[in-house]
């Protein structure tokens, strides 16, 4: 049992309070957002399913046959949106790369759990309309940050057949979780996020990945900022205690970046992280 108090659950995980100029990150990222999608083809607000929020972003790849890079953003589960992170197409199309950027409900409007299976439809969409995008359906790889990293790990655990039939079982095999949220229970104890989140054990257990059994087959690459909070330090190394080196064969902590500039290595083209990125589009 955990025994620390809700005060120190709230300075592990209030990264806008560890990281006081947090808010130069996201306006930056809202602004280099709006220049890539005047400056790129694009196609907005296409829908992915019939609730609120189910939208998605498509940045079409260059030559047919691409591989399909997901990404999925951050927030707590409770803010944010794909528009402020269309920033990080352009970096991965000039690679030859399809872009997908998916929006999610946000709570208190909805769960966790039913966030993660709006992102199960995104995929699903995916991998029925990618083509006429340049993408290729049976290269899809996804990628997150923060709760968006909760996400991506989750999918690479989906029984995409029980969600539709004429989905390949290893739809997602490859995915990056950039400092990602492995197990929601601490986040339970955090009343800054709980306030709004309102998690449950049950939805604990549901939706977190250190806690479901490894998947059967896939890879999983988990990065975390050196200079994060020793909760997201854990969260990273997490994961890789439970899923094992096989499924989690890159566990690294990125020296000297924090919960906001660890995602701008992501479009860094010199840095790790952004190779690490390339690796799994090449599979």
């Amino acid at each position: 049992m955990d025994s620390h108090d809700g005060g120190w659950h709230d300075r592990m995980y209030n990264n806008r309070e560890l990281v006081p100029d947090h808010g130069e990150f996201l306006a930056r990222w809202a602004e280099s957002s709006s220049r890539a999608r005047a400056a790129n083809p694009c196609h907005l607000d296409l829908r992915y399913g019939d609730q609120p929020g189910e939208t998605l972003d498509v940045f079409p790849a260059p030559q047919p046959n691409a591989p399909v890079l997901v990404f999925i953003h951050g927030g707590y589960w409770r803010a944010l949106d794909k528009a402020d992170h269309s920033f990080i197409a352009p970096s991965f199309t000039r690679d030859g790369a399809c872009v997908v950027i998916p929006n999610y409900a946000l709570a208190p409007a909805v769960t966790v759990p039913q966030i993660t299976l709006q992102m199960v439809r995104a995929v699903a969409w995916t991998f029925h309309n990618i083509a006429r995008f340049g993408g290729d359906p049976r290269r899809i790889k996804v990628a997150g940050h923060s709760a968006g990293g909760q996400l991506a790990a989750m999918l690479l655990t989906c029984q995409w057949a029980q969600h539709d039939a004429a989905l390949p079982r290893d739809l997602v095999r490859e995915a990056l979780a950039i400092s990602a949220l492995h197990d929601l229970e601490p986040i339970m104890r955090a009343p800054f996020l709980q306030q709004t989140l309102a998690l449950t054990p049950q939805q604990v257990a549901q939706a977190s990945p250190a806690r479901l059994p490894a998947p059967r087959q896939g890879t999983l690459y988990s990065v975390v900022g050196g200079a994060e909070s020793e909760e997201y330090l854990r969260q990273n190394r997490l994961i890789h205690e439970a899923w094992g080196p096989r499924r989690v064969p890159v566990c690294e902590a990125l020296p000297g970046r924090h919960h906001f500039s660890v995602l701008d290595a992501l479009v860094e083209p010199s840095h790790r992280l952004h190779q690490l990125a390339l690796d799994l589009l090449r599979v």
